[in-house]
């Protein structure tokens, strides 16, 4: 077994790390690492629909779409993630159990009782500390999990508080549980540091042969030109998801707005705008030309830009009309 302590915490990085391992390598790894603030979402999941846009981007929070299925889940400096990358076997897929016992026999060396629930989660008392994703490719096979250690519990919830409302598609959806931190059950204090060496440990007496990895010129290359070509790519992490339709609308001081969008590969196919507001100028002027735009902030904050606002939304902002599109 090879043994990766990762030390970037950038998470498009460490995910593209994921990839690189399990499609390049022939070898057994198990890597620890941990990401600065970021939303790593399931392959199958709608990025828009899973995070709080606002608050995402006021506090510039990355968001990765990761090769596994599940839910979305938020990543800090006090959440330590978790890779098996090995030789596929048939009894690998579905079975959690096989890849996180090891995470509960070093808690038990904490003197804390973690128990596997469900189909991927890991709790204590009854609390979720942990989700698991799994995925196959070819003879290889990954398993990678969270650990929530000492993680700001309210930031989770701020980050991914979307409003579902907005859209109708068939992507998987996260579902909320009651969530804790393993520090909140420890006797005795210790760092995150600490418990990664912790960790290694367990995997270590589970795997008599085994060496730290340490990533050539050649594996860093390849790593960080899948970073640039997918993983930072707004193609791969918002317009992955093939086709949902968003619909939103509120009360501005010059009257209602609704806005309905068909979107494709994260673009834009047609959109429709409502509303009991006042306009000098046909508003179909301005879903025309939203045809074939990407769902995107920058993108349409550039098309509204086209066009004086205030002839198509009387005493309505530019930037109030943009806010509507997310």
């Amino acid at each position: 077994m090879h043994l990766i302590d990762s030390k970037s915490s950038d998470p498009y990085f460490n995910i593209a790390t994921e990839e690189f391992l399990l499609r390049h390598k022939k070898e057994d790894y198990f890597a620890l690492y941990i990401n600065s603030p970021s939303i790593i979402i399931g392959k199958n999941q709608n990025a828009l629909s899973e995070i709080n846009v606002e608050y995402v981007k006021k506090n510039k929070i990355p968001v990765v779409r990761r090769l596994s299925g599940g839910g979305a889940v938020y990543h800090s400096m006090g959440n330590l993630n978790f890779s098996f990358i090995i030789k596929d076997s048939k009894n690998n897929f579905m079975n959690f159990k096989k890849f996180t016992t090891p995470i509960i026999e070093a808690l038990k060396g904490l003197s804390i009782n973690a128990e596997n629930t469900g189909r991927n989660d890991l709790v204590i008392e009854g609390k979720k500390f942990s989700g698991n994703a799994q995925f196959k490719s070819k003879d290889r096979f990954l398993h990678h999990g969270t650990l929530l250690f000492s993680s700001n519990i309210s930031e989770v919830s701020k980050s991914l508080n979307a409003d579902t409302v907005k859209f109708e598609d068939k992507s998987t959806k996260s579902v909320a549980a009651r969530v804790t931190n393993i520090t909140d059950y420890l006797k005795e204090k210790i760092t995150i540091e600490e418990f990664k060496e912790l960790i290694f440990k367990q995997i270590i007496a589970d795997n008599l042969e085994h060496h730290f990895y340490e990533f050539s010129a050649e594996d860093l290359d390849e790593i960080n030109n899948l970073v640039k070509t997918k993983y930072e790519t707004w193609d791969w992490n918002y317009g992955y998801f093939p086709k949902y339709n968003f619909k939103n609308k509120k009360k501005f001081p010059g009257g209602l707005v609704e806005i309905y969008l068909d979107v494709e590969d994260g673009i834009i196919k047609n959109s429709k705008i409502y509303g009991d507001f006042f306009s000098k100028l046909d508003v179909d002027d301005i879903e025309k030309a939203l045809k074939d735009i990407r769902h995107d902030e920058n993108k349409i904050s550039g098309t509204l830009a086209k066009f004086n606002i205030h002839d198509y939304f009387l005493n309505i902002t530019e930037d109030e009309i943009l806010g509507l599109f997310f």
